[in-house]
């Protein structure tokens, strides 16, 4: 890990400051290198997820939010949205995109409008609201499964690309 490299203009105690708001955040601690493997990140997160149901067109999930993933205020962490919104878009948009095409992902939007707290049970609705030759347009829905109410809404973008033949 390279050493921090601090201006000389920066007051020592302004620097005390802001190193002890970014460790207290969790920006500070080392992960250890087991945890930094490829695709580690995604087998965690896929661990959360237990499919509900599958039609063309649309996917349905359902998960507890563990501790793991979740912030300094015991919310669902942010990325952790980003993550499940990506991996179930992916999921939903494979239902009407031939195998013969690679998805790449265009955008990914999240409008965060609810915590969910430790512990609760949220349900991802995707459903594909556009599909066509070269761009297909999935809508994400994070709800609370005891109240139904929407915590994050999202909607990816991903365009439609030919597998290369070499």
């Amino acid at each position: 890990m390279a050493a921090t490299v601090v201006s000389k203009e920066v007051h020592p105690e302004t620097v005390a400051k802001v190193t002890g708001f970014i460790m207290n955040c969790g920006g500070g601690p080392i992960v250890p290198e087991k945890y930094q493997g490829e695709g580690f990140s995604s087998d965690l997160i896929r661990s959360l997820l237990k499919v509900q149901h599958i039609h063309r067109g649309r996917v349905t999930c359902i998960f507890t939010v563990k501790p793991y993933v979740c912030n300094a205020y015991n919310t669902f962490h942010g990325g952790a949205v980003g993550s499940i919104a990506e991996m179930v878009a992916i999921a939903c948009a494979r239902t009407v995109v031939n195998k013969d095409k690679e998805l790449f992902l265009g955008e990914l939007s999240v409008s965060y409008l609810a915590a969910a707290v430790s512990q609760a049970e949220v349900i991802v609705d995707a459903s594909v609201v556009r599909s066509g030759r070269n761009l297909t347009v999935v809508a994400i829905e994070f709800k609370l499964k005891d109240s139904e109410r929407l915590n994050y809404l999202c909607r990816a973008t991903f365009y439609n690309m030919p597998v290369a033949s070499l």
